[in-house]
């Protein structure tokens, strides 16, 4: 087939142009293959720019899938990096990011993740001084296309660290010098600071009120000074000086303070190239007292003079320095000793004058009397002399090294010693042959003198008595064994009544064995106080006995007419009315009655037999809260009086299957009325019957403790929890109505306030399927 020219060209023209696009094609192929080339390498050289980056990346998918480089695993402490954001917590010896601040990030992601709201925080993993600052924004599409979170951690340990230092610095700065600030301004001393320039910067307080300034402020703003200026050098001008010497400068001046002279010690400290700090120290009172002491040492002198008492001083140097008349003439010293006379001489002359004990070595022994110069404490000696004289030799070291010499002629009063210790050992004797029980006390509240029936009257041991107790130190021992400790403090007043006062006084105390004393406080003429003792036990039983009989039957009387117009009519008439009712039903009056109308009349006779046992002890326990149950008290003995109330329940006890065991000394006994005491401790072996199973055990328990006699109910029954008790120990209370309602049966309640009547208590601790334990406790 031959082609026509037309042809040829065209297909000459087709060829050449897919020439060219094949060419045009294979350039463009180049040119994207250097493009990718270059794009690799940058993209390479940026990895490789954010792996050394002080921060790194992570991305945060929004099903919780993280991307980021193995570096943060190191930082997190982790041995590799997890997929998910939660297993950055790590298991690994306690790893990772901790639970709180993982819950805290992971709830800023999700938050950021759907509202795009950027965040920072700061971490830091778990047993790691590393801290991490992350911040975390939306990644944009090109990144992480789906809205996932792109998260910035950065690595600020060092300057966490140092923030940390600098604050803690700070604050002990800002605290120090709030400190040195407050002292200052709380100082009772005027304080000041000037500057460089010698001028006032900063006063205090008592520098304001010193100058009577309106204030701080104003004082400096005034330069007013404290003090005046002195041989023309004025405060500023010698703080200056200070400031030049680099060396404090301290003085004594006068100032006018409060309008008043004062004396003041006044400093001027440099502080570098800082200023002067200056205080002044108001040494007045000190200065006035060096005047009062030496007016007073001469005041003394001149009345050491008139003593009849001989004093002497001796200096430091061991030299007489002053020695009063009476001295003198004890010692015999010739007129023409003066000032000045050394001490071992002085000793020597008074034994050339025979005014010292004959001693066989005398050099050792004024070698011994030196040494009161070196003592700590006065020494005191007794110098019996050849002529008969006795002195009492007191030698006083000083604080200053010197000596005061005492010596006090005692020969009169040895010679009325003997005669008073003559009229002592008759008076002592008087005393014992008495019958009442006496002691002598002096001014200063100690027992002077006693017969041999005090301490026996208290019930005391002689050896309590021989230290010559004070007042104070008798009551002390003879608390503990009165009724009441409380009267004890009367008997130290009638004592200081008798000494003090000089008023005689009288009182009654009971002691603790029943015995009752009747004590008076004389004064006497030598400025002593007399305290006698008697006992009148039998006498103050006796109308003890009249008195409390008399109340009982006041009290009696008082409750039955109490009882009759309020309770009789009340309980008893409707009560007797319904069990007559039932007794008429049961008799037929009212027809014939059906087997089952027969029990439920037998029923409510049963119910009224008990409602009639409940109101007697609602009566009893309405008395006993009113505080009017009479009581006749006796003493009897403890075992036999419960074994009787035992006794009266053993038919009860033998038909529920009990057994009950009754321990506790027959040599018990108590002050109390058989008849409550028996009803009390009834009301609880009841209790413990009805609360006890078949086959259970009750015991009964009865002691003498410390705090008195004690009875133990106490059962293995079905117990009670503590609302139960709780409700059982309320009993019979008031109404809104002001009419008594039952909360609880009254057994417990009325065994409480009976128990209570005779001064007792009573405590129950009870729990479910364990049992009850009640003790009464009398005194």
């Amino acid at each position: 087939m031959q082609l026509s020219p037309t042809a040829l060209v065209l297909l000459g023209l087709l060829m050449a142009a897919w020439v060219a696009v094949a060419a045009g094609l294979m350039i463009a192929a180049g040119a994207k293959t250097k493009a990718a080339e270059n794009a690799r390498k940058a993209s390479r050289r940026m990895a490789r720019m954010i792996e050394e980056a002080p921060a790194i990346p992570l991305l945060v998918r929004t099903d919780g899938r993280i991307e980021a480089s193995e570096r943060l695993a190191g930082w997190l402490g982790l041995s590799r990096l997890p997929q998910y954001l939660g297993d950055l917590a790590g298991s690994e010896g306690g790893r990772g990011i901790g639970a709180e601040q993982l819950a805290q990030l992971a709830a800023l992601v999700s938050r950021t993740q759907k509202t795009a709201a950027p965040f920072r925080m700061a971490i830091t993993p778990a047993g790691s001084q590393r801290s991490l600052a992350v911040r975390g924004t939306l990644a944009d599409p090109q990144v992480a296309p789906g809205g996932a979170a792109l998260l910035w951690i950065f690595d600020f340990s060092e300057s966490e660290n140092e923030l940390a230092n600098l604050r803690a610095e700070a604050s002990r700065a800002r605290a120090d010098f709030a400190a040195l600030v407050g002292l200052i301004e709380a100082a009772p001393m005027p304080m000041w600071f000037r500057g460089t320039d010698a001028r006032l910067k900063l006063v205090n307080r008592a520098y304001v009120a010193a100058v009577g300034a309106e204030s701080a402020d104003a004082a400096v703003a005034a330069q007013a000074e404290l003090i005046e200026a002195v041989d023309g050098l004025s405060a500023a001008q010698i703080a200056a000086q200070a400031s030049q010497r680099k060396a404090p400068i301290e003085r004594i001046v006068a100032a006018t303070i409060g309008g008043q002279r004062r004396s003041l010690r006044v400093s001027d400290l440099p502080l570098g190239d800082d200023g002067v700090a200056g205080y002044a120290i108001d040494i007045e009172e000190m200065e006035e007292l060096s005047r009062v002491f030496r007016a007073w040492r001469d005041a003394q002198r001149d009345m050491l003079d008139q003593l009849p008492v001989g004093v002497a001083q001796f200096g430091a140097d061991r030299r007489l320095s002053s020695a009063n008349q009476p001295f003198r003439r004890a010692f015999a010293m010739r007129p023409g000793a003066s000032q000045g006379l050394e001490f071992e001489r002085f000793l020597r002359e008074a034994r050339e004058a025979g005014r010292t004990p004959e001693v066989r070595d005398f050099p050792a022994w004024r070698a011994e009397r030196l040494e009161w110069f070196l003592a700590d404490e006065p020494v005191e000696e007794n110098w019996p002399l050849s002529d008969g004289t006795h002195l009492r030799i007191v030698a006083q070291p000083m604080p200053d090294g010197g000596l005061v010499l005492i010596a006090e002629d005692r020969t009169e009063s040895l010679a009325l010693s003997a005669t008073r210790d003559t009229l002592l050992r008759t008076r002592t004797a008087t005393f014992d042959s008495l019958f009442e029980a006496l002691a002598v006390f002096a001014p200063d509240g100690h027992m002077q003198l006693w017969n041999r029936r005090f301490a026996g009257a208290w019930g005391l041991d002689d050896e309590a008595l021989g230290g010559h107790p004070s007042a104070d130190e008798l009551v002390r021992q003879i608390a503990p064994l009165l009724d009441r400790p409380q009267q004890a403090k009367g008997i130290g007043e009638i004592v200081r009544g008798a000494t003090l006062d000089r008023k005689q006084t009288a009182g009654r105390v009971s002691l603790a064995d029943g015995r009752t004393l009747e004590i008076a406080g004389v004064p006497l003429p030598d400025g002593n106080g007399l305290l006698t003792v008697l006992d009148i036990t039998a006498s103050q039983l006796a109308e003890d006995a009249l008195r409390e009989r008399n109340q009982a039957l006041e009290a009696a009387d008082e409750v039955k007419t109490r009882f009759l117009a309020n309770m009789s009519y009340e309980l008893r008439v409707p009560l007797t009315s319904i069990g007559g009712f039932a007794e008429l039903l049961k008799a037929g009056v009212a027809g014939e009655l059906s087997e089952q109308a027969r029990e439920y009349v037998a029923a409510i006779l049963e119910s009224v037999q008990k409602l009639t046992d409940q109101v007697e002890n609602v009566l009893d326990l309405s008395q006993s809260e009113a505080g009017l149950l009479p009581l006749s008290r006796t003493r009897f003995d403890v075992m036999p009086f419960v074994t009787r109330v035992v006794r009266e329940r053993e038919t009860a006890i033998v038909s529920g299957g009990l057994s009950l065991d009754l321990r506790g000394s027959k040599a018990l006994k108590v002050d109390a009325d058989e008849r409550q005491l028996g009803r009390a401790i009834g009301q609880l072996l009841d209790n413990a019957i009805a609360a006890t199973p078949r086959g259970g055990k009750i015991l009964v328990d009865l002691s003498r403790k410390a705090d008195g006699l004690r009875i133990v109910v106490s059962d293995n029954g079905k117990g009670m929890t503590a609302a139960e008790l709780r409700r059982a120990l309320e009993g019979l209370r008031t109404g809104p109505d002001g009419k008594p309602e039952r909360r609880q049966g009254l057994g417990i309640p009325l065994a409480r306030q009976l128990v209570e009547a005779h001064g007792g208590t009573l405590e129950i601790v009870s729990r479910p399927h364990e049992g009850t334990f009640a003790t009464i406790t009398l005194p």
